[in-house]
């Protein structure tokens, strides 16, 4: 039975994807800073391991991997998800506050997961894993006011790309998925936006198919790899958008 470490495991995405790595078979590690959220989606599952605590502190993060290893021997994947969007505006409408906020937790909590988790898997044994990063459309092409989040996407990119190529030698797989309108609390706020504006809501999918997707690249043997997936609701403006 393989295992996985879920981070942001506690709603949206990251939540949807445990509940379906937990249905098909996986040993599932919740990780997020709502204990009871966590406990909800372990509640009668007995190959859920929840964990609470914050990607932006790295000693937690390192902690939680190590309870993970503990528990079930081994680290198999890391789905690292956990993220935030901050408030939209102009970057002269920014605040520093929020600037900041989206770093700690897009990007360093991103580093901070995949360090913990490339030296568990480069030390057991057999050696290797998957690191799956959550990226986002804005990892290529931004939304309208967007630029904390958006930064810190393109820096996931440069993550995964350099998480592949260090990984090579270590049998660790590493690639990252770009997710556009998956039908979550987020996506829920923003289009609540949009029709305050007057405007129209974005087209959305159901989670169910971004948690699938994730799964897919999991499922691979560590001799393949999706470096990049892309899935996104069928009408979103993504090509050509900007």
């Amino acid at each position: 039975m393989k295992t996985i470490l879920i981070t942001g495991a506690s709603s949206g995405i990251g939540r949807a994807t445990a509940e379906m790595f937990l249905d098909s078979g996986w040993r599932v590690a919740l990780f997020a800073r709502r204990a009871e959220m966590l406990e909800d989606v372990a509640r009668n599952r007995p190959d859920a391991l929840p964990i609470a605590g914050d990607v932006t502190d790295l000693a937690q993060v390192e902690g939680a991997v190590a309870q993970v290893a503990r528990a079930w021997g081994r680290l198999d994947a890391v789905f690292n998800n956990a993220g935030i969007f901050t408030p939209q505006g102009t970057i002269d409408e920014i605040d520093p506050a929020d600037w900041h906020n989206s770093l700690a937790v897009n990007l360093t909590g991103m580093f901070n997961t995949a360090r913990a988790a490339f030296a568990q898997m480069r030390a057991q044994d057999p050696q290797g894993g998957r690191i799956i990063n959550n990226g986002s459309l804005s990892a290529h092409t931004p939304r309208e006011g967007s630029v904390c989040y958006t930064t810190t996407k393109h820096g996931v990119t440069g993550l995964t790309k350099t998480l592949s190529l260090d990984g090579r030698t270590f049998n660790i797989a590493a690639g990252q998925i770009d997710i556009g309108n998956a039908r979550t609390e987020l996506v829920d706020r923003l289009n609540d936006k949009l029709v305050a504006e007057g405007k129209p809501l974005m087209p959305m999918m159901d989670v169910a198919e971004a948690a699938r997707s994730v799964l897919h690249m999991a499922d691979m043997p560590l001799s393949a790899n999706v470096l990049f997936q892309t899935v996104l609701a069928t009408n979103m403006p993504y090509v050509g958008r900007g």
